[in-house]
């Protein structure tokens, strides 16, 4: 190897540039999926071919060693962009081989084989580069927890899109559409947070201290009642629709529903131990 691949590091982003491209492209070739989880599987392989590739690009051209007084802790940047792409591509991996994968077809057995291997190298990416103790944001407890409430979020709003896709607009309740909307807000949130917390000039004006124990108690008010409202609405227009023999299973779907359900409380809990543990930071 030559390069920017000399290094283990620089091999594994080779390949996982290398393996989430050729399931993108596997994919393609198959046929576009059109629903959302397939968007999302989409989306996801775009991404983890796209964030090694741009690391790959700023590490050979030095552009860390322009931006230190913008953003001084790149090896904690590269770590957490890291566990985030490990976390992303295991369940695209996951949502593709339960939800779409055909294993008579030579394609969706190459498919579900390469994204495999990317999860496989994004992890050892991941251990690798933590195993360094980068002690930035995005490598601490704090940082994780911040991301990986975004992540919940991203697969909360894909699963209520396809949940809303195949109902009614009367089976759409204002309950519902509220949960909707908690996800997308609090997914915006946490991404200007970790922003905030990475940029050296960001990070200055942020008042961190009682911001964030503020937004963590507001969050976790808010998914507490998307949680309550989702479970009510939906599962309640659920056996209504099993009632009537005319739209039972023909409209809904009950692995959405269950997805939903489970990831907010999911997102609750982690709301409510990052609440608690800013509140010790403090």
């Amino acid at each position: 190897m030559c390069g920017p691949f000399k290094s283990i590091g620089g091999i594994l982003r080779l390949l996982e540039m290398i393996f989430s491209g050729a399931t993108l492209i596997l994919v393609l070739f198959r046929g576009a999926m059109g629903s959302p989880w397939g968007i999302w599987c989409d989306f996801v392989w775009l991404f983890c071919f796209l964030i090694p590739l741009l690391i790959t690009v700023a590490e050979a051209l030095k552009i860390p060693v322009l931006m230190v007084a913008f953003l001084p802790d790149w090896a904690d940047l590269t770590c957490g962009l890291t566990m985030i792409c490990t976390l992303m591509i295991a369940s695209a991996t996951t949502v593709y081989a339960t939800g779409y994968a055909c294993f008579n077809c030579v394609l969706s057995i190459l498919c579900v084989t390469f994204s495999l291997a990317a999860t496989a190298a994004f992890l050892v990416d991941a251990i690798l580069q933590k195993l360094k103790c980068p002690s930035g944001y995005l490598s601490c407890l704090r940082g994780v927890l911040r991301f990986t409430e975004a992540f919940v979020a991203c697969l909360l709003l894909t699963a209520a899109t396809s949940y809303f896709l195949y109902v009614d607009w009367y089976h759409r309740p204002a309950g519902m559409m509220w949960a909707l909307f908690v996800f997308a807000v609090c997914l915006l949130a946490n991404v200007v947070l970790i922003l905030f917390n990475l940029v050296t000039l960001l990070r200055i004006l942020l008042p961190k201290g009682w911001l964030e124990c503020v937004y963590n108690f507001v969050a976790s008010l808010l998914y507490l009642s998307a949680a309550v409202l989702w479970a009510v609405y939906g599962y309640w227009g659920y056996f209504e629709r099993m009632a009537d023999s005319r739209y039972f299973c023909s409209s809904c779907s009950l692995r959405d529903l269950h997805v939903v359900t489970a990831g907010t409380l999911l997102n609750l809990l982690l709301y409510i131990l990052d609440l608690v543990m800013s509140i010790k930071a403090r």
